[in-house]
């Protein structure tokens, strides 16, 4: 599915509502000047209230990111606005999906 390319600092949401910051390692490819991001890299979540049976477990990275099917950077997918992925417990248990939710708005991959 196209969308536009994610660079570093865009920012995403956990589907409880903790904020996602894109940490981008393409630094071979800057947009905006920020470093690309890949479907690949590991985003910090922040603030996720998720709480199971009066225990707190938020989410704290989101990853595993749908990739793009033609547009590689380092010789990794990149990361689209359009990419969903996992967010992810501090014991790496997945907790629900994370999306983009702001990023540039001029490069488009597929």
């Amino acid at each position: 599915m196209p969308g536009t390319l994610v660079q570093t600092l865009a920012t995403g949401v956990c589907s409880h509502g903790g904020q996602m910051t894109v940490a981008g390692t393409g630094a071979r490819v800057l947009l905006l000047g920020q470093p690309a991001a890949k479907a690949t890299d590991i985003h910090p979540i922040a603030a996720c209230p998720l709480n199971i049976s009066g225990k707190p477990q938020p989410c704290i990275t989101g990853s595993q990111f749908t990739p793009a099917g033609r547009v590689f950077i380092d010789g990794q997918p990149a990361l689209l606005n359009t990419s969903v992925g996992i967010g992810k417990s501090a014991e790496q248990a997945p907790q629900g999906p994370v999306a983009i939710t702001a990023a540039q708005t001029r490069v488009i991959g597929i």
